[in-house]
């Protein structure tokens, strides 16, 4: 697919505004060739990216002030979870009614993920506890090992493994059903950015500085690490691609980069563009995946933009 080293200019394929006062959060779905954005104006908006067209506008909470900055799909695309700082939601895709709505009263929460089938989600929150439940059942099982606030989660296709990030700078990897840790990953700094390969082969973490790894699922072994140049990288979302050879990731002050898997080497990269409003001249990439041949991504600017792959 990819073999050289390439630094296009960052001229997207197409760029389209899904809300001109800017986002809070999204999420892209590959196969459903679907993207979720939750705006600043109040609505959270599915979008069909082959059709062009909005599918479903949900408000969270009513029609008060939307505070949403969560939004992920599961990995088959058939539900989406939801959440503000309080309480999170999960929606069906084929019908676009809300499945449940739930409060959390114990502390705040910073990321969710949910599994296929929407029969599981994930609750990262603010005092380090995270929140497996099922929506079916109503189970709930605390994972407690972390010590400081949570910032990233996500969880497995079929439910059964969490990887979490947070300020105590782990990521630990997780059994679902008894709250075991199978694997832990130190970092130097606080870990920002945690993600699950879909086809279970690969992890990913990073920190707030510098450290960035792409690890083996299985053997907890370090596949590669993330080579760049800056002193501090961050980064706001990821996924890899359909075969799992390739990395995307997107972060603040508009980057978004191509990595390969196996090497860690940097292979492309773009910067978005930032609100034509008057909002800040910047933007956070908030979403990024691999849409048939192009790289998609959707930002703080409200954009969504596709970029040309290159040989």
């Amino acid at each position: 697919m990819l073999s050289a080293c390439s630094i296009p200019e960052s001229t997207p394929i197409s760029r389209e505004n899904l809300s001109e006062d800017g986002a809070y959060a999204a999420d892209i779905h590959a196969e459903k060739q679907l993207a979720v954005v939750s705006q600043v104006s109040g609505a959270i908006k599915v979008y069909d990216l082959i059709s062009r067209e909005i599918l479903y506008s949900w408000r969270h909470q009513g029609e008060g002030l939307n505070l949403v900055d969560n939004v992920k799909f599961s990995r088959d695309g058939d539900y989406v979870i939801t959440s503000d700082n309080e309480a999170f939601a999960l929606w069906e895709i084929a019908t676009g009614e809300p499945v449940g709505f739930w409060r959390v009263e114990e502390s705040t929460i910073r990321d969710i993920a949910v599994a296929n089938n929407g029969r599981a989600v994930l609750i990262g929150k603010a005092d380090g506890s995270v929140m497996f439940f099922e929506p079916s059942t109503e189970r709930r099982l605390e994972f407690l090992a972390h010590t400081e606030k949570i910032n990233t989660v996500d969880l497995s296709a079929n439910g059964k493994y969490a990887l979490t990030g947070g300020n105590d700078y782990k990521a630990y990897l997780w059994d679902t059903d008894s709250a075991q840790i199978i694997h832990v990953f130190d970092h130097p700094h606080r870990v920002s950015k945690v993600l699950i390969d879909q086809n279970a082969k690969y992890l990913f973490t990073s920190d707030t500085q510098d450290k960035a790894q792409i690890w083996d699922a299985q053997s907890g072994d370090e596949v590669s690490r993330l080579h760049f140049i800056e002193r501090q990288l961050i980064f706001t979302s990821a996924s890899f691609s359909k075969d799992s050879n390739y990395l995307l990731t997107g972060g603040p002050s508009k980057k978004m980069s191509l990595w390969d898997t196996q090497s860690g080497k940097l292979l492309q990269k773009w910067r978005v563009a930032a609100s034509d409003g008057p909002g800040p001249q910047s933007a956070v990439v908030y979403a990024v995946n691999f849409v048939d041949d192009e790289a998609v991504s959707v930002s703080s600017s409200g954009n969504i933009e596709k970029w040309e792959l290159k040989e």
